[in-house]
């Protein structure tokens, strides 16, 4: 893990901010874009949310768990303003356009809550199982984290944005797209996102290497 100097902590720290709030906002918009694969309810949210995972995870290995709990702290209410701004900007994927906002919209409202606590919740459980298990060999902890993260992530946002919500269609399915938005997720993670954690993995630490002048230093001596 590689420790800082206070600007370079400032700048990685506003990047990786701006790349969360960024996927959150992604995220919340393709959610309301169902669609159906291989006979199966799912909606395209299930593609952008896993690369705020790979980004926590690579975090948490070079910078150590202090870093990323710091972003999610400063994501968490950007997060909330964001997800309701989108939501109620682009209902259900189309435009209604700015002056939406000048009207309190409590579905949304609920939308952009659960994402909050979806990420909030999710995001804390994988920087700490990340953190368990980084010692071991580099896959074990993208994994796990990754496994478990998504998991309370997913099942936290749909239950809380539409168990017994008014859109009737999100009302009945919202535990089948569920289950198989979590099932990409960890397609798409464990398939794509881990070769390139691997990949990214080795490319940043010779970037850090050259950036911070020192090497990549064991967690327990960081």
């Amino acid at each position: 893990m590689f420790a800082l100097s206070d600007s370079q902590y400032r700048r990685c720290l506003m990047l990786m901010v701006a790349f969360h709030i960024g996927i959150i906002a992604a995220s919340n918009y393709l959610v309301q874009l169902p669609f159906t694969l291989l006979g199966f309810h799912t909606t395209w949210g299930a593609f952008s949310f896993p690369f705020i995972f790979l980004a926590t995870d690579l975090t948490v290995r070079l910078f150590g768990k202090g870093p990323a709990r710091a972003i999610i702290l400063r994501v968490m209410l950007p997060a909330l303003i964001v997800s309701y701004v989108v939501s109620v900007v682009f209902p259900r994927g189309s435009f209604a356009g700015i002056e939406a906002l000048g009207e309190w919209n409590l579905f949304v409202a609920r939308i952009a809550l659960a994402s909050f606590l979806a990420y909030v919740i999710g995001q804390l459980l994988d920087v700490q199982v990340f953190d368990r298990l980084r010692r071991l060999a580099w896959w074990v902890a993208p994994v796990c984290s990754t496994v478990l993260g998504n998991l309370a992530d997913t099942y936290a946002f749909f239950a809380t944005a539409f168990y017994n919500s008014p859109d009737p269609f999100m009302a009945a399915h919202w535990m089948e797209i569920a289950a198989v938005d979590y099932a990409i997720k960890l397609a798409i993670s464990l398939l794509f996102f881990l070769p390139l954690y691997g990949l990214l993995l080795a490319w940043l630490t010779r970037r850090l290497m050259v950036w911070t002048g020192h090497a990549d230093l064991a967690p327990r001596t960081a």
